[in-house]
C-alpha cells in the first residue's frame, strides 16, 4: 500500500569515513576591538568537556590532556552544572592543602574536593557578551585574576539557564597574538603530562605549579 512515503537510498560507508565532530572556526586574529563572540568557545558549535564529581583529579587532569582544556565543567548525573575544575586547581595549592592539613591520600582527591562549587562560579551574560569587545572580556579576566570565564544564557521557560561558552585566557591571546596573564603562569601541557607521570613519587610540595 502506498503510504505517500518515498524509499530513501542505502549506502555502504567509503573507506576512511570519520565521525562528524564539532566544529568551531574562530577569526585566526582579533584585536582589542573585536566583538567578544570571536574569542568565545560556543558550546553550541563546540562539545563541552565533562566531569563527574567522584572521579580523582588524576582523572581529571588526564582528560584535560586528551582533550586538549585547561578546564572541565563538573556536572551531575542529570547532567546540572554543579561546579567547574581548572588545572590550577589540581596543579596549584589545594590538593596539597588536602594532604597537609586533611591527611588526605593524594589517590584519594577527587574533583568534589578542589573544584569550584556552582553557587561560587560567575558567568558573563549572554546578551551583554553580544555587546562586548574582546578588550572588555579581557578586563573582566584581568580584574578577577581567572584564566577562564562562564557565559550564561539565561534560555526560555521551557529549557532553563544553560552555559552556552568559555572565554580562556590562552586562546584569547593566541589570536590577539600576544601573551595575556592574568594570574600566575598558564600550566603548558607537557607540564601537566610530566606532573601525572611523576607528581606523586616526586612528592606533592615539590610539584607545585603555580
Amino acid at each position: 500500500m502506498d503510504n505517500g512515503y518515498f524509499k530513501l537510498a542505502t549506502h555502504s560507508l567509503p573507506e576512511g569515513t570519520q565521525v562528524f565532530r564539532f566544529l568551531q572556526n574562530l577569526p585566526e586574529k582579533v584585536t582589542m576591538a573585536s566583538p567578544a563572540i570571536d574569542v568565545m568557545t560556543d558550546l553550541r558549535r563546540v562539545k563541552a568537556v565533562t566531569i563527574s564529581s567522584d572521579l580523582s583529579i588524576d582523572s581529571a587532569l588526564q582528560k584535560m590532556i586528551s582533550e586538549g582544556v585547561r578546564l572541565l565543567l563538573v556536572t551531575a548525573s542529570d547532567g546540572a552544572v554543579i561546579g567547574a575544575i581548572t588545572a590550577h586547581d589540581i596543579l596549584g595549592e589545594k590538593p596539597i592543602r588536602l594532604i597537609s592539613q586533611e591527611h588526605m591520600p593524594h589517590s584519594e582527591i577527587q574533583v568534589a574536593d578542589v573544584m569550584t562549587p556552582r553557587n561560587q562560579l560567575e558567568a558573563l551574560d549572554m546578551e551583554d557578551v553580544y555587546q562586548a569587545s574582546v578588550g572588555n572580556v579581557v578586563e573582566v579576566l584581568r580584574e578577577a585574576r581567572r584564566q577562564h570565564a562562564l557565559v550564561l544564557d539565561r534560555g526560555t521557560e521551557a529549557t532553563g539557564p544553560v552555559v552556552r561558552g568559555i572565554f580562556s585566557i590562552t586562546q584569547i591571546g593566541k589570536q590577539l597574538g600576544m601573551e595575556i596573564q592574568a594570574t600566575g603562569r598558564v600550566q603548558s601541557f607537557a607540564e601537566m603530562e610530566a606532573w601525572l607521570i611523576h607528581g606523586e613519587e616526586m612528592g606533592m610540595s615539590s610539584t607545585v605549579i603555580s
